[in-house]
């Protein structure tokens, strides 16, 4: 598959360490357990949107944006990395939060991904819960243009079609880097949300005959919802690269009985995973995403999910800096 062909912009620190987690594998007593380290992709702290934003900001540039445009919920990494990306390339960024958890700490509502925002130049708004936020995003666009602005809007998460080809770049790119070392992985897990991540594994996966079978752990929505919603935007997405026909909806596997009470609200799962890793592998996962991806991974290893698997490799989303954010919940 040629990427190539797509216009990009260089943000990343690529490629990102594929690392054995050899402590956790023993703590646990199951598979080989590899850690593909997306949580290092540098741009502002580092995490999975920057792939994405790779292709966005390149097609931004392309529509001669000057100000980007994206949403997501208070504690946002996407939101976080699409400023720190506008910072760079010399672009204005708007971002709009939903304020989805209530009665937030104050750490919360300013530290974390938000002072970094900040720190980044963004112009952040905040708006109710069941704000209808692509609306939010056009009507702000508008007034923009009415300014003799070109904003550029950026859907929550970056996923859509372009922002999908950078999960399928960083599939061809773990299974360039299993063959140099000569590792065999049985199953593929990470932590899934709105859908572009694993689109883009699954279409670079079954471009490549991997034969890897992709878990996604869901963070927010309910098990159908996430799995149409993923199965839409991976087909949309061979389509886009060329290569129609090739996901099936028995690709789309997510597991989301590891929410708990809703989207960003801690679990008692999520901060045990977050704990353990911290103290056997001196790793960092956030609460919202990787954390509870973790969390699910960990538990169905225990349950004996993966009683015939010999090896996994967890895509790390990133997303330490949220970790500020839920110092208050976070029980050390």
């Amino acid at each position: 598959m040629l990427l190539s062909r797509f216009p990009r912009v260089s943000l990343a620190h690529l490629p990102t360490p594929l690392e054995h987690l050899p402590r956790l594998s023993k703590h646990l007593g199951g598979p080989d357990i590899y850690v593909k380290r997306d949580d290092c992709t540098g741009l502002g702290t580092g995490g999975n949107k920057t792939r994405k934003l790779e292709f966005l900001m390149a097609d931004a540039q392309k529509h001669n944006a000057d100000v980007i445009i994206t949403q997501g919920a208070v504690q946002s990494n996407h939101a976080r990395q699409t400023a720190a990306a506008a910072a760079k390339l010399g672009m204005d960024c708007e971002l709009i939060f939903e304020k989805r958890v209530s009665d937030p700490a104050d750490a919360y509502v300013n530290s974390g991904n938000v002072l970094l925002g900040r720190m980044f130049g963004a112009n952040i708004r905040d708006v109710e819960k069941g704000t209808d936020m692509n609306a939010e995003m056009e009507s702000t666009a508008s007034d923009l243009r009415a300014k003799n602005r070109t904003p550029y809007i950026i859907p929550g998460g970056g996923s859509n079609t372009i922002g999908a080809l950078g999960y399928v770049d960083c599939a061809l790119e773990t299974l360039g880097q299993a063959n140099r070392a000569g590792l065999v992985f049985d199953h593929m897990v990470h932590a899934t949300g709105s859908a572009g991540t694993q689109a883009g594994l699954i279409v670079g996966l079954k471009s490549s005959c991997a034969n890897i079978p992709l878990l996604g752990i869901g963070v927010n929505a309910a098990k159908d919802a996430q799995e149409e919603k993923v199965y839409k935007l991976a087909v949309e997405t061979a389509e886009f690269v060329g290569a129609p026909g090739i996901v099936s909806r028995e690709d789309v596997v997510a597991n989301c009985d590891y929410v708990g009470d809703g989207y960003g609200l801690a679990t008692d799962g999520m901060n045990e995973a977050v704990m353990l890793l911290a103290r056997l592998e001196g790793l960092l996962f956030d609460p919202v995403y990787s954390g509870k991806g973790l969390a699910g991974m960990i538990d169905l290893i225990k349950t004996g999910y993966f009683e015939d698997t010999k090896s996994i490799v967890f895509i790390h989303t990133g997303g330490s800096a949220g970790l500020f954010g839920y110092s208050d919940i976070l029980k050390t």
